[in-house]
Formats: C-alpha cells, structure tokens, sequence
C-alpha cells in the first residue's frame, strides 16, 4: 500500500524541517558541495530569494512530516540566462527509493513550465550519483556534460554532471516578453 505524498508550496514554517534534511546531505554525501550545513536562518533567507523572483519552492509532505523538498533558482545572474533555471531535489534520508523525489521534480518542472523559463538545468554533486542521474533522465533531462574533480569534499574530488531539459516550447520559440 503506497502513502499519499503531497506537494505543495513551502511556508516559512517549513524550513525548520527542510534543514536537517538538506543538513544530512550536506555532511554526508556530494550531492551538494557546501561543507557546513546552513541555519534555519540562512535557509529562510534563500527561500525568501526564490519566491520574491516567483519561482517555485516546494515540499513533500507524508502524514504531516516535510519527507523531500525541491526549488528552481536562475541558472546564473546574468539577463541572457533569464529564462533558464536550476533545480535542486533533496528527499530525507529514510525516505530515499520511494518516489518523493520522481514526485517533487515532475511538480517541479510543470510549475517552472507554467511560468516564462525554457529551459532547466540539473547541476549534479558527485558523477556516480545514479540516482539523481537516474532521476533526472526519467523525467526528460539529457546529459551535456561533467566537470571533472571540481569540488573537494569528504576527502576526495568530486565531479559534477550536467543536465538539461526544454521546458514547454523550449528554444521553439521566442518567448512572449524578450526584452
């Protein structure tokens, strides 16, 4: 029997939960290369930022308990990149293998295709990341390249992989507002 995951928007009051999820991966594992866990503090700041640009900041939530959370953030700063998007997916440790994070990242992209983005962008921590790699690929994203050993962590080097999908018409057409 499969429990209902909902998805909805983040509140301020979700990032208390949000942080020791995103804290696991970032003591633990290379799928974020930040070395120190951030606050609950630095988190309410970052998701204030992602909103006030309207892009989507979501959480998964199971019999009232936050189990995954996932946001888009501009790619890079600069006007031409307007339209392009980074997603970033993290699912509690004990939960990983069940979906949430399938969940999170299909809300995701049809959220980001809702609004005036065209394309995302999966920056992956650590090349033999078969699940996010997996992930990724399950939901229409291609391979465009990895960044060999650079970042350091843990005591090793890690790469990161590049990943990218359309969204909506993609590079089809122009978009509505260009300037």
């Amino acid at each position: 029997m499969s429990i209902a995951i909902d998805i909805r928007d983040a509140s301020e009051a979700d990032l208390a939960a949000v942080q020791p999820i995103y804290a696991h991966h970032v003591q633990h594992g290379l799928a974020s290369f930040e070395e120190v866990a951030p606050s609950v503090e630095q988190l309410l700041e970052r998701w204030r930022a992602v909103v006030a640009r309207g892009l989507p900041y979501l959480v998964a939530e199971q019999r009232g308990a936050i189990v995954g959370y996932a946001y888009a953030t501009a790619y890079h700063s600069r006007s031409a990149y307007r339209y392009t998007v980074e997603d970033s997916v993290y699912v509690a440790e004990k939960e990983s293998g069940r979906g949430i994070g399938s969940v999170l990242l299909e809300t995701l992209i049809a959220r980001c295709e809702a609004g005036p983005w065209r394309q995302m962008i999966a920056v992956i921590g650590n090349s033999a990341n078969a699940a996010s790699i997996a992930l990724h690929r399950r939901m229409g994203f291609r391979p465009v390249g990895t960044l060999s050993s650079v970042g350091f962590k843990l005591g090793r080097w890690a790469d990161v992989v590049l990943m990218q999908r359309a969204l909506g018409a993609g590079d089809r057409t122009t978009p509505a507002s260009s300037g």
